[in-house]
């Protein structure tokens, strides 16, 4: 999955899990078991996580009940459409970070894995306004960005400042 452990993404994103949801809670990790499964386990999270099943089409996953919230990290920009997806999840909390679209770097593409490509890079009040359509209400919102280990260059040094990931805590709106 990574060559080099994101340290410093999990970090960030473990505390504002522990900020909006603490431990011990049953949560439904959208996407495959991947490391950062193993760091909210260790947080003493129940963790369960969907199949790899294409969640455009299959999201039985997110209609079942008995868990306290939905977590789609790095999880959302990947799927074509993620309105059904996020208005089916039946958990009464979802807690989602997205990577933001950049103005100055194209959308990501892997070249050799289909699956690791970026549909979507929303910009922050593009990601609330679909939280919104689908029923949600944001509680809790934090970016962060994500320094280069190479500073040399104009991108590296814009992505020092530039903040490149977003997270949201959400409950269902009442409405």
């Amino acid at each position: 999955m990574y060559k080099k452990t994101p340290v410093r993404r999990y970090e960030l994103t473990l505390a504002f899990l522990q900020q909006n949801l603490p431990a011990p809670a049953k949560v439904l990790d959208l996407g495959v078991r991947n490391p950062f499964s193993e760091w909210m386990e260790e947080a003493g999270y129940e963790v369960v996580n969907t199949e790899g099943e294409d969640l455009d089409f299959v999201r039985d996953a997110v209609k079942q009940g008995g868990f306290d919230a939905v977590t789609a990290f790095e999880i959302l920009e990947h799927v074509l459409n993620p309105l059904p997806l996020l208005s089916e999840i039946e958990a009464p909390k979802l807690i989602a970070t997205i990577p933001m679209r950049l103005w100055f770097a194209p959308a990501y593409q892997s070249k050799t894995d289909p699956w690791d490509r970026h549909y979507h890079e929303f910009e922050d009040w593009q990601f609330d306004w679909l939280l919104e359509k689908a029923g949600w209400e944001v509680k809790d919102r934090q970016k962060w960005t994500s320094p280069s280990p190479h500073p040399f260059g104009i991108r590296p040094l814009l992505r020092q400042f530039t903040p490149r990931y977003y997270g949201v805590a959400c409950e269902r709106s009442p409405n």
